[in-house]
């Protein structure tokens, strides 16, 4: 797919907070190699630089736009272009931490398994993934897309729960794990504008979805669907939205 930063930093600060909460848990003092995968614009990166200083800090991404966008502001940071379900780094790293990515990826006790033998001895997997696809917001978009107008052109998109219960992350990460801490926040996020959930969306899972329709259909599709989660997220008396949203964090030391 094809990334929109504008779209998808239109609510910076509602997806900021996470990665705070997941820098503010990692128990390290001095990393010396610190990667952030799936680092998008670069926003948490930068911040990972700002806590970590003497560190050596690269940003993994696979979208040429968003590393565009990383690249404007001068930081004392790598960036480098690559799938992250390919990455396979030439060294081992004092901190993998990825942000709202490793949900994009499909057969995680491979992947949670691969990304562990990265780490150093004493390193740190810091991840926090979105699972918040039995929401309004997600489950309308999958059950639209699996109706007949769309269906044929949809169908392999849908991934309706690409993220795993807790306790089975707990099952993969343990016995490889010297500490191992695993938690799940709901974000009650207040939200601003029109629809602001349908916009929320279409910066991330909603996007493919279009990407995939010819213009007459995606139009059709978009506005249905916009129609539908409008109703399920209906503003309160002074305007705002309410959106929970929740996610899951998971901090090993290995």
């Amino acid at each position: 797919m094809s990334w929109n930063p504008q779209q998808y930093t239109r609510f910076a600060g509602q997806r900021l907070r996470p990665a705070l909460d997941l820098i503010a848990r990692i128990p390290l003092e001095h990393p010396q190699i610190v990667v952030d995968l799936g680092c998008g614009t670069g926003n948490v990166t930068r911040i990972l630089r700002s806590r970590w200083p003497g560190a050596r800090i690269t940003g993994v991404d696979g979208s040429p736009q968003m590393l565009a966008e990383a690249r404007k502001e001068e930081a004392d940071i790598g960036w480098e272009q690559s799938e992250l379900g390919s990455w396979n780094p030439a060294e081992k790293h004092d901190l993998v931490f990825s942000n709202a990515a490793l949900h994009w990826l499909d057969d995680h006790p491979v992947l949670f398994a691969r990304l562990a033998g990265y780490i150093a001895s004493g390193g740190v997997l810091a991840v926090q993934m979105p699972r918040n696809f039995a929401a309004p917001s997600h489950r309308l978009m999958h059950e639209l897309a699996s109706s007949p107008p769309w269906r044929d052109a949809l169908a392999r998109l849908l991934r309706p729960m690409p993220v795993l219960e807790p306790a089975a992350y707990y099952g993969l990460l343990a016995p490889l794990a010297r500490s191992l801490d695993i938690w799940e926040t709901e974000y009650l996020q207040t939200l601003e504008g029109e629809n602001p959930v349908a916009e929320w969306t279409k910066g991330t899972w909603l996007a493919p979805l279009l990407a995939a329709l010819a213009p007459g259909a995606r139009a059709a599709f978009e506005a249905e669907y916009r129609q539908r989660v409008a109703q399920a997220y209906p503003r309160q008396p002074d305007g705002k939205t309410m959106f929970p949203f929740r996610r899951l964090f998971i901090v090993a030391v290995l």
